[in-house]
């Protein structure tokens, strides 16, 4: 028996709504809102099973209008359809439901057969066109993965003749895409349509492909190159071009066009000191432009023949004191903003191994079944060849870990490199694994995946492992993965442990990650605490803690979405950042409340309005403003705790008194508030 579909009826008058399910119950499941603030809380947790709405326009609370807006910017539109029932039917009523994307209006009053006629007819038009939809996209989906296929089959044949690691065409192809998009949000300069940024995504692979023609003693030579051999390596750039002009889609396929331009023009730089043919500014095309920038970056800060690996910063330091030739400054403006996430980014989303697994578990489960057709079979066995060959070219071993099952499986080439089975049965009392890997760091690799969510699936740690006999460092990232929609219990984890062998510096960075808020950026609760005791052990200094939360940010969010109200965090920590100098502490401490703890001289007052102002005004046509306490170390506490605790009785207060106010802590708040929790605020 099929599931019937759902139809959410909202309107403020019970006996409308019950009409209107007498009418539809027979066929469809019904579920009521009485305003538009209801409706919007059903559409948060169920707008993936609704099939139409039927909506009042003027109700209290937030009227018809209101939950268009929001469906809007929600992006629910494009899957739900809405009528609007109203004995409202002036032009202009008519016509803004019309304009904020309702697709039919009913006026009251109706009668049966007219409601249940445009019910059927809009829900059937609906799903014929997902079914169309579905369609189309599958069949551009199939299409733009076998492109993706030869783009990557073709580049990496070049990357394996240069000797250098198979992530590199992934980084390049990360970060061009990292930076056309912070490009889009800076600027209105460089207009790009969706196909277009996607073209030379996929284009920025085949940068290299000229080098195809270098000699291998000059591609792979350790030392500098002569003058001579310079040269032979800057040909690679026309020869590239060269060879994508001779192919018979070159004048009518974009990606070929844009492949063309960036293999040509990639070694140019904004001052003319490029080469081959000295381009300067905008006339070199914005996707040479911007795979230039990438490649250096990534070029710098990987390990090559000729070079060891340069750090994130120095890399940095190199890049915009123009020690890499001169580019684009709004694209430098694109490298600042997206630096400090830079590192991260390409650590989750250069291990495309990891969508390859989760596609092997689903083929799987169709094999089981005996629902697998000969079409998935092969490309399983496809996917499997081509993960174990990266697995075996990147310098890292690679590994699953099935709860269910209670198996640890390794890559064949790292298996062979820990001297260890392929397949490990019990892994937690697994004597053969202890020998390479320590009991306790497995078990906190294990417990630290079971404490991940979906929205943050991604651990990391670094460890020691017995490789070839030695022990030697290594970083460790997994993701964890879920059977089913439901359970939030961990089912399996795909992950990988990079060398990095004495270099433990690196670490620093890894430590840094595990300190930061995932969503902001800005510290998080653990990593504030310990820095503030940190500082007050080290000199206690005059200082003050500022805690804070955005007013009504509740009602927004429940308004707006979740989505944008992860937007609004972010705005605010970005103008949190600007606001703090060197030396000054800035965290997210959870949900939406920050802390800062900022050393002053003089008068605190006027340094915690100018913060407070800095954070408070408009974003996207949303009023931001927040309510702050203050307390002052040490006259209102010596330790963390006390302090916060000071500030925390100080906000109270703050929010007490009204919206957007800043309350400095008293004594007298300690009597008052005995019994306050933090949390009835």
């Amino acid at each position: 028996m099929s599931r019937r579909q759902i139809i959410l009826v909202v309107d403020d008058l019970e006996i409308n709504r019950s009409i209107l399910t007498d009418i539809l119950s027979p066929e469809y499941e019904i579920l009521e809102a009485e305003n538009g603030l209801a409706a919007l809380n059903l559409l948060q947790k169920r707008h993936g099973d609704i099939s139409l709405i039927l909506l009042d326009l003027i109700m209290p609370e937030m009227d018809g209008f209101g939950v268009l807006e929001a469906m809007n910017r929600a992006g629910w539109l494009r899957d739900i359809p809405v009528i609007t029932i109203s004995a409202e039917s002036a032009p202009r009523i008519v016509d803004r439901a019309y304009d904020l994307g309702a697709v039919d209006y009913i006026s009251r009053p109706f009668d049966e057969r007219t409601i249940r006629r445009r019910v059927m007819n809009t829900i059937m038009l609906y799903n014929k066109q997902k079914t169309l939809e579905g369609i189309v996209t599958e069949q551009v989906m199939e299409k733009e993965k076998d492109n993706l296929v030869m783009v990557e089959i073709l580049s990496n044949i070049v990357e394996f003749r240069n000797g250098e690691s198979g992530l590199h065409v992934i980084h390049i192809r990360v970060l061009t895409e990292i930076f056309l998009r912070k490009l889009m949000e800076i600027t209105d300069r460089y207009p790009l349509l969706p196909a277009q940024m996607t073209d030379l995504i996929n284009a920025s692979a085949l940068h290299d492909i000229g080098k195809i023609s270098i000699p291998g003693v000059i591609l792979n030579k350790p030392g500098k190159l002569t003058a001579g051999e310079l040269e032979v390596m800057k040909t690679h750039c026309a020869i590239g071009a060269q060879i994508l002009e001779s192919t018979p889609y070159h004048n009518d396929n974009e990606l070929v066009k844009a492949a063309r331009d960036i293999c040509r023009w990639h070694h140019e730089r904004w001052d003319g000191s490029g080469y081959p043919d000295g381009l300067k500014g905008d006339e070199i095309p914005l996707g040479a432009q911007v795979v230039a920038l990438a490649d250096v970056y990534d070029a710098l800060i990987s390990e090559r023949v000729y070079k060891p690996a340069y750090s994130h910063e120095e890399a940095m330091g190199m890049i915009l004191g123009g020690k890499c030739g001169a580019f684009n400054p709004v694209l430098l403006e694109c490298l600042m903003d997206v630096g400090p996430r830079l590192q991260r980014e390409l650590e989750m989303r250069s291990d495309d191994s990891l969508a390859g697994v989760q596609t092997q578990q689903m083929a799987a489960w169709l094999i089981a079944g005996g629902r697998a057709s000969t079409r998935t079979l092969a490309m399983l066995e496809q996917e499997r060849i081509k993960y174990q060959f990266f697995a075996s070219m990147s310098n890292e071993i690679q590994f699953e870990i099935d709860y269910q099952a209670d198996l640890l499986t390794i890559s064949e080439w790292g298996a062979k490199r820990l001297d260890l089975s392929p397949v490990l049965v019990h892994p937690k009392e697994c004597a053969e694994l202890f020998h390479v890997i320590a009991q306790d760091d497995f078990r906190e690799i294990c417990g630290q995946l079971h404490q991940t969510s979906r929205i943050n699936p991604t651990v990391g740690g670094t460890y020691r492992l017995r490789v070839d006999g030695e022990w030697r460092w290594h970083k460790t990232m997994a993701r964890a993965m879920w059977a089913d929609d439901e359970s939030e219990e961990t089912t399996g984890a795909i992950g990988k442990f990079i060398d990095i062998h004495e270099d433990y510096l690196r670490m620093e960075r890894l430590t840094q990650m595990a300190e930061q808020d995932a969503l902001t950026g800005l510290s998080n609760q653990r990593a504030v605490k310990q820095a503030v005791e940190r500082m007050l052990k080290e000199n206690e200094p005059r200082a003050m803690m500022l805690f804070f939360d955005l007013d009504d940010f509740k009602r927004s969010n429940d308004q707006y979405g979740h989505m944008f109200g992860d937007e609004v965090l972010r705005h605010v920590a970005g103008r949190i950042h600007d606001a703090v100098r060197e030396g000054d502490i800035a965290a997210r401490m959870g949900g939406d409340e920050f802390l800062l703890f900022m050393p002053y001289k003089g008068d605190p007052g006027p340094l915690a309005r100018r913060v407070m102002g800095s954070v408070t005004g408009d974003f996207r046509g949303y009023r931001v403003s927040i309510s702050v306490g203050v307390a002052l170390a040490p006259e209102n506490g010596r330790s963390f705790e006390e302090l916060l605790v000071s500030a925390d009785r100080a906000l109270y207060t703050a929010k007490a008194r009204g919206k957007n106010q800043l309350c400095f802590y008293e004594k007298d708040m300690a009597s008052a508030l005995s019994v306050i929790s933090p949390k009835d605020h």
